[in-house]
């Protein structure tokens, strides 16, 4: 009897390894910090990761990102452990880009590229993928060279131009087109989404911000009663869901909004900020954090500078500190030399005498604090209505 032959045809994760460089004004812990951050993007990508390499640098060089002596380490490392592809923290210039690829023979991705796929796979309506096909095409314009290398240029003057050359001007031409056709349809998107806002009649809007996979829709479904993905990966929400929301008798809009990152690409911004318009017409900003991360202070410190970009900063804030389950004192030392644990309430405290706004610490999973958050909200809700809308008898 012949033995049946068994082939796996499961389709094996992308290994990757990452690198960083570590200027004079970034310290190595941040560096790092930054470089977990980068391993949950390629995790959240489908990749695993296979190893970490950074280097200390004035500023980054030019040519390669790396030393030469570094690039050549990476370079052994890929080889001996067959990895597919390269990820750098920062973005690469097209020049770099090119001779990364030439030295290693494998894909090169940036962080503007890794978080480009993540959107793409993540974009479920028409405005979400319009809006990541036309940052993948401004971001590929300038690198458009590096497609074309497998047509040998011919020796340069007069009516010697290569087919390299013309076909990237060709596709140069096509790419201006469609960039110009995607910025068209977004502008009608938009006009549309801005004829649904007007038509959601006398009602307050409260928009929930924050960092990525800091919780904001564990959250929406909790005080909504809806049912919003949640995954413990980056960006898992791109389309801003949109909920009428009934505490007592009064209703009002919640929205669920895409998670900010540190070093999103500016481009990145522009193109999601018909997105943010939720943001930017909100009532009500619900800034969540995530207090259980080590750097959740930064993370704060990232949505401010987004928030202020979009210029939305002006409006009432209420700070919800979430996952206080998990909450783990840090340590610090005093002057003597001493260790010295800052639990929960010690942050509360310090928090509460450096900030007017009002901060609910609460566990969504748990459900610690939550009608407490909730009160909180109705009560902000119900002073902006009475203000807004004060012949408006919804809550009579």
């Amino acid at each position: 009897m012949a033995r049946t032959k068994i082939y796996d045809t499961a389709i094996k994760p992308e290994t990757a390894v990452l690198v960083s460089v570590i200027t004079p004004d970034t310290t190595e812990a941040k560096a790092h910090e930054y470089l977990e951050e980068l391993a949950f993007l390629v995790e959240t990508a489908g990749g695993v990761n296979k190893g970490i390499f950074t280097q200390k640098l004035a500023y980054p060089d030019r040519a390669t990102f790396v030393g030469s002596g570094k690039l050549e380490e990476i370079k052994a490392y890929i080889i001996a452990e067959e990895v597919d592809m390269v990820v750098f923290d920062d973005e690469l210039s097209p020049s770099q880009l090119r001779n990364i690829e030439k030295e290693f023979q494998i894909k090169v991705l940036d962080r503007s590229n890794l978080i480009l796929d993540i959107f793409a796979r993540h974009a479920q309506t028409a405005q979400a993928k319009t809006q990541v096909e036309l940052a993948q095409l401004q971001y590929v314009l300038p690198r458009l060279t590096r497609m074309w290398t497998h047509l040998e240029r011919q020796r340069g003057g007069i009516g010697m131009r290569g087919p390299g050359e013309s076909q990237i001007e060709s596709d140069r031409r096509m790419i201006l087109n469609k960039i110009s056709l995607l910025k068209d349809r977004l502008k009608q998107i938009d006009k549309q989404n801005e004829t649904q806002r007007k038509n959601r009649g006398e009602l307050i809007r409260a928009a929930l911000v924050g960092y990525t996979n800091v919780g904001k829709s564990t959250i929406m479904n909790m005080v909504s009663k809806s049912d919003v993905l949640i995954e413990n990966k980056l960006f898992a929400t791109l389309d801003t869901t949109v909920r009428k929301v009934v505490i007592d008798n009064l209703p009002f809009l919640l929205s669920d909004t895409v998670g900010f990152i540190r070093k999103l690409p500016h481009h990145l911004v522009e193109c999601f900020k018909s997105t943010l318009d939720e943001v930017r017409e909100a009532d009500i900003l619900i800034h969540v954090v995530d207090i259980s991360h080590p750097n959740f202070e930064d993370h704060i410190q990232a949505v401010n500078e987004t928030l202020k970009e979009l210029g939305a900063l002006d409006k009432p804030v209420i700070t919800v500190f979430n996952k206080i389950d998990a909450y783990k004192a840090p340590v610090s030392e005093t002057e003597e030399g001493e260790e010295v644990k800052v639990t929960l309430d010690d942050f509360r405290n310090s928090w509460m005498a450096r900030n007017s706004d009002p901060a609910i610490f609460i566990s969504a999973t748990d459900k610690t604090n939550v009608e407490e958050f909730k009160e909180r909200l109705y009560s902000i809700v119900v002073d902006l209505h009475n203000q807004r809308y004060p012949y408006n008898n919804l809550l009579y």
